[in-house]
């Protein structure tokens, strides 16, 4: 797997969010499934530690970007 990177506004709302790094990469890693986003990014959705998680990243050539985490308490739609 490429090096992930976050972005500054990832990191921002990881830190709201209480969203630790490990549980960003456990979803890259496994994710329940993912979806297409606009921009060539891809969303991924994953049900850790109790709430459920969108990653957001763009695959660079060298690395991953993470744009952005969101979670919820109910499951994302498909």
């Amino acid at each position: 797997m490429k090096q992930i990177k976050y972005d500054r506004h990832a990191k921002k709302r990881m830190k709201d969010r209480k969203v630790s790094q490990e549980e960003v990469e456990i979803a890259m890693d496994n994710p329940d499934f993912s979806q297409p986003g606009v921009k060539k990014r891809t969303n991924v959705f994953k049900f850790v530690s109790g709430r459920y998680l969108r990653v957001t990243y763009k695959e660079e050539s060298d690395h991953i970007l993470i744009i952005t985490v969101t979670i919820r308490k109910k499951p994302f739609r498909r």
